[in-house]
């Protein structure tokens, strides 16, 4: 088993900096009860870009530190942190690159590609870095939302997939969006990202302590973690639990199955 104290180190600081940003997040306007409706009937996110409370001089901030936490933690070169900063520091370049991101990273109805690939390395820091701002703008948009009938397998408030779920009582799922914290109902048997459903062909393991379970999918060699809550002691705290089931990440990279 690999040491995992760097990575937990690392999610630590990630956690503390989220806190040290939301604390400053502006509350938004949702647009209203029944366009939110229709945008889920449809298939679509319920949160536009214009939907998110951005305070620019934040979000500079928040690109930056996380830039330098995972410089520190040997997860980007020097050259790409340097480039990063710099580019933190250009006006509106930053902005036009995040909105064409949120544009382009949406699952079913929403996807849209408005322009040329961005650098890997920031599709990867950019959800980290606006989490703060899109958990805001989704714990909004949910609010009097009727989330019955949305069976997909992205997130209703952002599109994009899951990174934690939740197995309930009757062995249904609740899936978490790690970019903006949404929560939606899906089934107990079945790979949220290929669609497979054979349960053949969706082995499972968990922790020894039966708390936690990999969901992994032999068809497209993904996993989810879910937090078993039946007879559990305390509800599913995601920072907390995608911390504590760090060990099984690497379980699951070591039998071939990626995280989504």
């Amino acid at each position: 088993m690999p040491d995992l104290a760097p990575a937990i180190d690392m999610q630590i600081e990630m956690l503390e900096l989220h806190r040290r940003i939301q604390m400053r997040v502006s509350t938004p306007a949702a647009a209203t009860l029944a366009e939110r409706q229709r945008r889920l009937a449809a298939g679509c996110r319920v949160v536009d870009w214009s939907d998110v409370p951005v305070e620019w001089a934040d979000a500079r901030l928040a690109v930056r530190q996380v830039a330098d936490i995972l410089n520190r933690h040997d997860l980007l070169e020097a050259a790409d942190h340097r480039r990063l900063v710099a580019l933190v520091r250009e006006d509106g370049e930053l902005e036009t690159l995040v909105a064409r991101w949120y544009a382009e990273s949406a699952q079913g109805p929403d996807t849209v590609t408005t322009g040329p690939a961005r650098p890997a390395l920031l599709d990867e820091l950019l959800p980290i870095a606006f989490k703060p701002f899109l958990s805001r703008a989704s714990e909004v948009a949910r609010q009097q939302l009727d989330l019955t009938a949305w069976r997909r397998p992205w997130c209703p408030f952002c599109g994009v997939p899951p990174e934690f779920a939740v197995i309930q009582d009757d062995d249904t799922r609740l899936l978490l969006c790690g970019r903006c914290a949404g929560r939606w109902h899906w089934l107990s048997i079945g790979c949220p990202w290929c669609g497979t459903d054979d349960a053949r062909r969706l082995p499972s393991f968990t922790s020894a302590d039966r708390r936690y379970r990999v969901c992994a999918c032999d068809g497209c060699r993904r996993y989810l973690k879910a937090y078993n809550a039946k007879g559990a002691s305390r509800p599913v705290l995601p920072e907390v639990d995608v911390i504590a089931t760090l060990p099984l990440d690497a379980a699951a990279n070591q039998r071939g199955y990626a995280g989504g």
